[in-house]
């Protein structure tokens, strides 16, 4: 096999894509992409010998953190704002997440339906600071599958 044929992807920055709105947004950190089952433990005799058997429960996805240096773009914001108004209907937007590498070129993309974000956040002010503003935003959803680019 030749070299590089299956290296580790690099991701530089993601992209969101919410259908619905004009601009996509770019963000440097994504964390929590993933889907877990609850465990059930089911208590089994076989042979005299008792054990626990564990067997797969209800499927559920993780939340998606997502941070920005902040922007003048009020996207998610407005997006956030449409929840706490209670509009949960037009709230939720089927949206995708791109991971690009450093040369801006899509490496990898995961789709999320009935997305609606949970949580917004601003930057950390601080006066006497050289740091970026970074504003974060949790992102939870129905369910969600990797794509291929």
């Amino acid at each position: 096999m030749p070299a590089g044929t299956n290296d580790p992807l690099a991701g530089f920055q993601y992209i969101l894509d919410i259908t619905g709105v004009q601009n996509s947004a770019y963000f440097t950190e994504c964390s929590g992409i993933g889907s877990e089952h609850e465990i059930i433990e089911h208590k089994v005799s076989i042979e005299g010998k008792d054990y626990v058997q564990k067997v797969p429960g209800r499927m559920k996805w993780t939340d998606v953190t997502l941070k920005r240096g902040i922007t003048g773009s009020m996207d998610i914001w407005e997006w956030r704002k449409m929840v706490e108004d209670g509009d949960m209907q037009g709230s939720r937007k089927h949206c995708s997440i791109t991971m690009l590498d450093r040369e801006g070129k899509a490496v990898a993309k995961w789709d999320f339906e009935n997305a609606w974000p949970s949580k917004v956040s601003g930057p950390d002010l601080k006066a006497d600071s050289n740091d970026f503003g970074v504003e974060e935003m949790v992102l939870v959803h129905e369910r969600m599958k990797r794509v291929k680019v």
